[in-house]
């Protein structure tokens, strides 16, 4: 049985959480992605509640088509990680802090900590949209239009900055 996912076109990049209420913090990822033009699917995959789910989603998402996972955990954080172990995709991890978490630092050295073989790509504690910006970079490798779309996104941000030390009466 196939888990069902909620599909943005044609999916390059699974975003996945540990649990429904980690969405606030992994919607960012799926939103910069979005604005850049680049298909996701999103869904929730515990490693501790649902690990057969965990082992289907991570051994059948290159089969999919995706090309790369961002993997957004609390607390123990164990999902990134074990994703990390069943498939050759990269993996991006997104410590997230949850209700229980100690300060999100359980949750960032969970991520961090891998052991050599098992990468996991790790942003900082609820950094969502710098994963799907990552993600985005990984694919712009080999994609073009991505590359494009990218340069675009970061000369807003440095008009942004620009526009806001006019603001301020700055030089």
């Amino acid at each position: 049985m196939t888990p069902e996912y909620k599909i943005m076109s044609k999916p390059k990049i699974g975003i996945i959480m540990g649990s429904k209420s980690d969405l606030f913090v992994m919607q960012d990822a799926a939103d910069v992605l979005k604005e850049l033009g680049i298909g996701y699917e999103i869904t929730v995959v515990s490693a501790h509640r649902t690990p057969d789910r965990m082992f289907s989603y991570a051994r059948e998402a290159a089969g999919r088509g995706l090309k790369v996972i961002i993997a957004g955990a609390g607390g123990a954080a164990h999902l990134p990680g074990m994703v990390a172990s069943l498939t050759h995709l990269p993996v991006i991890g997104v410590p997230i802090k949850s209700s229980n978490s100690i300060d999100g630092w359980d949750s960032i050295l969970s991520i961090l900590q891998m052991p050599n073989g098992i990468p996991v790509a790790t942003v900082a504690l609820n950094a969502a949209k710098n994963a799907g910006i990552l993600a985005a970079q990984i694919l712009s490798t080999a994609d073009d239009a991505i590359t494009k779309k990218l340069i675009s996104y970061k000369e807003n941000l440095k008009k942004k900055v620009e526009e806001s030390a006019s603001e301020m009466g700055d030089v």
